[in-house]
């Protein structure tokens, strides 16, 4: 469910970019006075002397927003009953993150605007834009695990459902009581039909809609139904009578093919799968690659003339925005991940390292749709809106400038994949405890004059920086000797074991060394299935041995352990830990070191 949740939101922020642009050309053409007149187009429906109408705007972000927020309802459901949130210690430390990325940035918001005109406008920063972060992690590429994604994602929910709380406490406007009423009724009706199990798609349609009309005449935000629903969408896992029930269907269809046994098939698979995850896999690309540009399409325009410009360089209300997202988030963000980690409130997914968490603190500050959600609401001056959205795009752009900053440095320098209380206090030894043998992997001669022995793991992205830096420093150095052992890490990269173990397998048939860049070439793709299709290319077998192949790279991890090896790559120059930077540059210099010493 989250790689398909990751695929949609990465895919759609192109879109939503181009939304964006279009939006900001449309405002500052020519033409740009048709942009506003064209959003406050009237639109409705009318049933006698009954009439109920609003302005294209006001249709996109009271109705569409609302399907938007229904996906963010299904996802929180899943999560919290299925997925990444069933785990409460791994909860603990992106709820508080999340809630540290809104108190500082709303914090910094109002130290600059507090008792004037904007100080309304608190809540514009609070908010992670999830699409946005999610593109920009997907350039990040091996810098950036999937660990840490789903890290940002669990505090993008908690952030999500923070914000819809704001929303309604503090940016709802006077209430009716009678359609509130209306609501709650509605409401009842709804959770009614699902507690007697009653799956009529038309009634919930029906009662949705009324209940959004109620909420939006109450003066609630229409938006709160939409996640309240999507949280009442039954979610469970597939039970074993169901799966049976599915296999079955799908063998008499397999044996005797027909429409009708195609349709039995059909909804017996259907029925295995939750309505939430079914609702989830239709909606998401719908919410990703429609609902969401409209929405930049409807409110990301502003003009970027000289006046306007002028007016936002000296605006406390653009400052506090921008401000609230590049420096808030980031120190919010980073203040709530160590505080719970230093009191052992909870655990980070994968045991991920502070420059990963940093530089996902530093992009999530990239707020923009229920930024500018809040904008429209918190602003009736129309000078104040486009001071808010200058400072939205403005902090965005440095969010995400700041965190590429922060993964490039982290990457360059030279990083190790290791958690980050993975060092002991004592004091770790320096020297290689095994020396190199005839049971190693070894490439290069014996009687090298340098021996670089490494501790690797196949899905560790700083050991596939390291590998091309080693292959070419054996090419232009004859009398270097590199020696390869195992260290998978596998909290952290879950697949690095299987990998190992193929690679093994490989070795068995001596061609170690082909699958050993065959795997670093290919590291994002480490399934099973992946491994499997290597193997086959170089005619091995890749499970046939597992036990003497798992005991084999225990005595690697072993040996690692013994001499101090606690993340990778940890390398070590004729028997000596190396400590310098895992760049070209320095383990070059290193190796003309002892190649010259006597």
């Amino acid at each position: 469910m989250l790689r398909a949740f990751f695929r949609t939101e990465v895919g759609s922020t192109s879109v939503l970019l181009v939304a964006t642009a279009l939006a900001l050309l449309w405002a500052n053409s020519p033409w740009g006075d048709t942009y506003e007149s064209f959003w406050h187009t009237s639109m409705g429906i009318s049933f006698g002397t009954a009439e109920f109408s609003l302005d294209l705007r006001h249709w996109v972000n009271d109705g569409l927003m609302t399907l938007f927020f229904f996906v963010i309802g299904l996802e929180v459901s899943y999560e919290v009953r299925l997925g990444q949130l069933t785990n409460r210690r791994l909860i603990a430390v992106p709820a508080v993150a999340a809630l540290g990325g809104m108190l500082v940035p709303a914090g910094i918001y109002l130290l600059l605007n507090f008792g004037g005109p904007g100080a309304g406008g608190w809540g514009v920063p609070i908010a992670t834009d999830t699409a946005f972060v999610l593109g920009v992690l997907a350039v990040v590429g091996a810098r950036c695990p999937e660990p840490l994604r789903a890290f940002l994602l669990t505090l993008a929910i908690v952030d999500d459902v923070l914000a819809i709380i704001i929303i309604a406490l503090f940016y709802t406007a006077g209430l009716s009581v009678p359609a509130l009423i209306s609501a709650v009724v509605l409401l009842a009706a709804i959770v009614t039909l699902r507690w007697l199990k009653i799956w009529r798609a038309p009634a919930y349609i029906v009662l949705g809609f009324a209940l959004w009309v109620a909420t939006l005449e109450s003066g609630i935000h229409p938006t709160l139904v939409g996640i309240a629903l999507g949280v009442l969408v039954f979610v469970y896992a597939p039970t074993d009578q169901k799966l049976l029930l599915a296999g079955e269907a799908v063998q008499g269809f397999t044996s005797e093919p027909s429409a009708q046994a195609a349709r039995e098939a059909t909804l017996r698979v259907q029925r295995a799968v939750s309505v939430n995850e079914r609702l989830q896999l239709r909606l998401l690309p719908w919410s990703g690659y429609v609902i969401v540009p409209i929405f930049a399409l409807a409110n990301a325009g502003v003009r970027l003339d000289g006046e306007t410009l002028r007016a936002a360089l000296t605006s406390p209300v653009s400052i506090g925005v921008a401000l609230g997202l590049l420096v808030g988030k980031f120190a919010g963000i980073a203040l709530g991940t160590w505080l719970p980690l230093r009191l052992g409130w909870g655990i980070l997914p994968g045991n991920l390292v502070w420059g990963q968490l940093l530089g996902g603190a530093a992009v999530s500050g990239i707020g923009f749709t229920v930024a500018l959600f809040i904008v429209d609401l918190a602003f009736d001056d129309s000078a104040l809106h486009d001071q808010a959205k200058i400072g939205i795009l403005a902090g965005s752009l440095l969010a995400a400038a700041l965190g590429w900053v922060i993964f490039r440095l982290a990457w360059d320098r030279g990083g190790v994949c290791a958690p980050p209380e993975a060092e002991p206090a004592e004091e770790l030894p320096e020297t290689l405890t095994v020396p190199v043998g005839p049971d190693d992997h070894v490439r290069g001669p014996a009687d090298a004059k340098v021996t670089i022995v490494e501790y690797g793991d196949f899905e560790c992205p700083y050991c596939g920086r390291l590998h091309p830096i080693l292959e070419e420093l054996r090419r232009t150095h004859p009398d270097v000797r590199l020696v390869f052992r195992h260290f998978p890490l596998r909290t952290l990269h879950p697949r690095a074991a299987s990998a190992a173990i193929v690679s093994e397998a490989a070795a068995d048939e001596g061609r170690f060394w082909e699958m050993h860049t065959m795997l670093f070439d290919n590291q994002r793709f480490l399934t099973d299935a992946d491994l499997e299709h290597y193997a086959a290319e170089l005619a091995v077998e890749p499970w046939s041995d597992v036990p003497a192949h798992v005991a084999r790279i225990a005595r690697d991890e072993e040996s690692g352990h013994a001499s101090g090896v606690r993340g990778t790559p940890t390398i070590f120059m004729n028997g000596v830990r190396y400590q310098g930077p895992l760049n070209r540059d320095s383990i070059s210099g290193a190796v003309e070191e002892l190649r010259e010493s006597p």
